[in-house]
């Protein structure tokens, strides 16, 4: 059954009511205050500031979007007449994409690229073709910037790992330096004990049994005194 003109215009009606998804998905994201950190509202709500390119296409993007492509997303941006408006920031307007307005994006269509062919005048390829070589060039920076965004991250998380294993490791080369000392000063009381044992006549006694302790002893101190200089190498 053909559809009626009646029905072509109920649905022509719909269309126009219903924002596009791409929108309405932009706009929940904006609208999150748990994600001000990364994408927000500018100062008076006439559009929007992405401070976090790299965690915006890496952690929110995926979650209501097909990809994680910041650059991507940018071009559909354009595509609805989105403005960047700042140099030194990513921040985009639209009269119809305001804080607390949502159903002006009803308003907001997608621009027809035949549509934007026919307005323009036969004696302006040469521009179209240098704001089309200008939009690469940017998605190219964008893409660029968050990669070396992401290194710079890893790159400050590594030094922050080395310095703390470096730390770790200086401490416990100063604990096994300070019992190799210990060890040294026993060894050398232990000495100054036997030296004073029983002497008759000038001469040290043998006291039973303390041949074998010493022996023990001095086999315990040359143990210990290896086994730290080899776990402080």
């Amino acid at each position: 059954m053909k559809p009626t003109a009646g029905d072509k215009g109920l649905l022509g009606y719909v269309r126009k009511s219903t924002p596009p998804p791409f929108l309405m998905k932009t706009y929940m994201l904006v609208e999150d205050p748990a994600t001000d950190d990364v994408i927000s509202w500018n100062g008076d709500g006439t559009g929007f500031v992405v401070w976090q390119p790299a965690e915006f296409g890496r952690d929110l993007l995926p979650t209501l979007f097909k990809h994680s492509n910041f650059s991507s997303f940018v071009r559909q941006l354009n595509t609805y007449g989105f403005r960047k408006v700042a140099t030194n920031r990513w921040e985009f307007c639209n009269g119809m994409f305001r804080k607390g307005e949502r159903e002006l994006l009803c308003n907001i269509r997608r621009r027809k690229a035949w549509t934007n062919k026919q307005q323009q005048p036969i004696a302006e390829p040469m521009q179209v073709a240098a704001q089309e070589s200008d939009e690469a060039q940017r998605s190219s920076s964008t893409s660029s910037s968050s990669g070396y965004s992401s290194l710079m991250d890893e790159n400050k998380r590594l030094k922050m790992e080395n310095g703390e294993l470096s730390s770790e490791l200086t401490s416990m080369k100063k604990k096994c330096k300070e019992l190799l000392e210990l060890v040294a000063k026993y060894a050398e009381n232990e000495k100054e004990e036997e030296d004073k044992g029983l002497k008759l006549f000038g001469v040290r006694l043998e006291v039973e049994g303390n041949r074998e302790r010493k022996r023990k002893r001095a086999d315990i101190s040359e143990s210990a005194c290896f086994l730290l200089s080899q776990s402080c190498k």
